[in-house]
């Protein structure tokens, strides 16, 4: 059994591999997960060049079987979770009249839907890394589309708003497990789901996958005492809302 062990999810690009790498520098063995085997695989060679201990695990987000078949593989791999990523996001741009149900359902199941059945399924292994060491972390990704909603992106607001509110309502019924929840509330980052952003904002202007992992580093440093429950990232002159 690993001494510390994390699953992420949305793994093998953006935002969940800079959390993975940094979970791997912190000392927790890792399985990472994304929907296309290929580039999850390629991933997951990297972290293990650098030494780290890598389960990979291809699964579509939008299927129940998978995401759980996901949690139980990590548990047969390596016995215990101390920090759960719940990353996986997919968002599209739609005016409300014209919206897809196709991409609605996706853009729910994926960025909503997944986040609780993982939780649900992980959550006893959670409980038992709480009672050992009283710092189980549960990571959200949610986007600063979540704290103020935007046009176009009514039903992807509306998941990261669905998000932050599970994160909450997660913290509280969970007060005293030895669990801590945290969601992050990114504005725009420089990853591959924010191309369509690049012709008027250079990715070198953007927000580092590398600083959310470096919050969630933190979190993870913070003591017992400490809650983190939300960081919201923003650019330099931006308010709150201005990114998506």
């Amino acid at each position: 059994m690993a001494q510390r062990a994390a699953l992420v999810s949305g793994g093998s690009s953006g935002i969940g591999l800079a959390i993975a790498r940094m979970l791997g520098e912190e000392g927790y063995s890792l399985t990472v997960s994304a929907r296309r085997p290929e580039k999850l695989e390629e991933a997951a060679e990297s972290l293990r060049s650098e030494g780290y201990d890598v389960l990979s695990v291809p699964a579509n987000m939008t299927s129940e079987d998978e995401v759980i078949g996901l949690v139980n593989a990590h548990r047969e791999r390596h016995g215990r979770l101390d920090v759960l990523v719940n990353n996986a996001g997919v968002g599209f741009g739609q005016p409300i009249g014209e919206i897809v149900t196709k991409r609605l359902d996706m853009q729910l199941d994926v960025n909503l839907r997944s986040m609780i059945i993982a939780t649900r399924e992980a959550l006893p292994m959670l409980l038992e890394a709480g009672a050992e060491h009283r710092k189980g972390l549960i990571v959200n990704t949610a986007s600063i589309a979540g704290k103020s909603g935007q046009g176009w992106l009514s039903v992807y607001s509306a998941s990261k708003f669905g998000a932050v509110g599970f994160s909450q309502a997660t913290q509280k019924e969970l007060d005293g497990k030895g669990i801590q929840v945290m969601a992050l509330c990114p504005g725009f980052v420089d990853t591959p789901m924010t191309e369509f952003a690049k012709e008027s904002v250079a990715a070198e202007d953007m927000i580092q996958p590398s600083d959310i992992a470096e919050a969630v580093r933190f979190a993870l440093r913070t003591s017992p005492a400490c809650l983190v429950p939300e960081v919201v990232f923003t650019r330099p002159g931006e308010l709150l809302g201005a990114a998506t």
